[in-house]
């Protein structure tokens, strides 16, 4: 193992560390300014301008915060800005994003059966995707159908379900998520970026000019706002996508992915009535329930939709089962050149997750495994560099099913 193999190991590490880091702080920010301004109480007798107020209860002492939907009437001594935690998620974000897949596009971004480019021309089409997200919403966002929240969200959603498509026509299942995810939350951070944050200078400066704030730029950055708390709970889960293939690895991943987006809303539905005072909508949990059974229906229904033959397990162990010859073959041609002691795939320097699959009893050892990355899904080889055959998942399928 090279020195260099080790220090950029620990720099993915790092990074990736710094980026949960950052995230935590956005999120937990964000959803807890949705929760204040959802929870704000209008009485009488509040100062000029107040909107609302709350009381809150925490670490031993009270909170009285007061609203101001515009501006108030002289600026604080002190203000305090949250935008560096949105700020910090995406600039972490974007780091991992070249370590892991541009660093490694080969192996991670692109996938020959799916699309076959280059690897600088797959990252210029992550870039662009990237980029072109943001500017197709800030349009829609400034058009007209931006004063209908409905349906603008509707046609938000579409946009979404046809990217999620779109990415899995480009990339690994694995990128395709990352990507989806990608492409969401650059869109929440040009928005604290380039919306919410520029309006709110643009108020503090008019407050210190001695102008009256135009009311539409807290409007329109609340609408952001708004935009961004919905958003998050996909994210978080495209993010965490690529430790699970049943995800993103199977034929269906693209509705997987859109399906995703309705449960997220659903939760955050919950929450935002809730923190509202308008009711428990206990509803939303149920049907959040329903579409995650579907989801996970749809993770192992291509055998059906594609009049794959059922298969059934017989008990016999994995060692012994008639084809077991011919998996360990496919095993030891298409997997053991990283899944090895020494792994013999250049920039591999340990086998991943410490999974060495070079003897039959660790072959055997690992069959839900390898049944779930190579069999069920198109998860392993990543981008199918071995390239391993549709036969030979099919027959690691029927291997496990009959052997169990």
């Amino acid at each position: 193992m090279s020195d260099f193999a080790i220090f950029w190991e620990w720099v993915n590490f790092g990074v990736r560390w710094l980026h949960v880091i950052t995230a935590i702080a956005w999120i937990g920010s964000s959803f807890y300014f949705i929760a204040l301004d959802l929870g704000l109480v209008k009485r009488p007798g509040l100062p000029e301008g107040v909107h609302g107020e709350e009381w809150q209860v925490h670490g031993g002492g009270f909170y009285h915060i007061q609203k101001y939907l515009v501006a108030p009437a002289s600026m604080p001594e002190h203000l305090t800005w949250f935008k560096w935690e949105s700020y910090s998620t995406w600039l972490s974000g974007f780091a991992l994003l070249a370590i892991v897949y541009y660093a490694g596009a080969d192996l991670y971004l692109i996938d020959r059966n799916v699309l076959d480019v280059p690897a600088w021309g797959g990252i210029l089409i992550s870039l662009a995707s990237i980029g072109l997200g943001w500017l197709l919403y800030d349009l829609l966002c400034k058009s007209p159908l931006g004063k209908n929240d409905t349906g603008l969200m509707l046609v938000l959603y579409a946009i979404l379900v046809a990217m999620a498509w779109g990415y899995t026509q480009l990339f690994t299942g694995r990128a395709a998520f990352l990507h989806l995810g990608a492409f969401t939350a650059t869109i929440m951070t040009a928005n604290v970026f380039l919306i919410i944050i520029p309006n709110q200078k643009i108020v503090v400066a008019d407050l210190k000019a001695g102008r009256t704030p135009d009311p539409k730029l807290g409007m329109q950055a609340k609408q952001r706002s708004l935009h961004n708390n919905y958003l998050t709970l996909p994210v978080v889960f495209l993010m965490l996508s690529n430790h699970y293939p049943l995800a993103f690895g199977t034929q269906f991943n693209w509705v997987i992915a859109s399906l995703i987006f309705i449960i997220g809303v659903l939760i955050r539905h919950y929450f935002n009535t809730v923190h509202a005072r308008k009711g428990t909508p206990h509803w939303t949990w149920g049907l959040a329930g329903v579409l995650f059974i579907v989801i996970m229906w749809l993770s192992t229904v291509p055998q059906v939709l594609t009049d794959e033959a059922k298969l059934s397990a017989t008990g016999q162990s994995f060692v012994a089962s008639t084809h077991f010859p011919a998996v360990r073959e496919t095993v030891m041609g298409r997997c053991a050149m990283c899944h090895a002691a020494v792994p013999g795939y250049e920039g591999i320097p340990y086998p991943p997750k410490n999974v060495v699959l070079d003897t039959d009893a660790s072959i055997a050892e690992h069959a839900r495994e390898i049944y779930l990355q190579a069999g069920r899904s198109h998860a392993m080889p990543p981008g199918n560099v071995s390239g391993i055959t549709e036969e030979e998942r099919r027959l690691i399928v029927t291997w496990f099913e009959e052997a169990r």
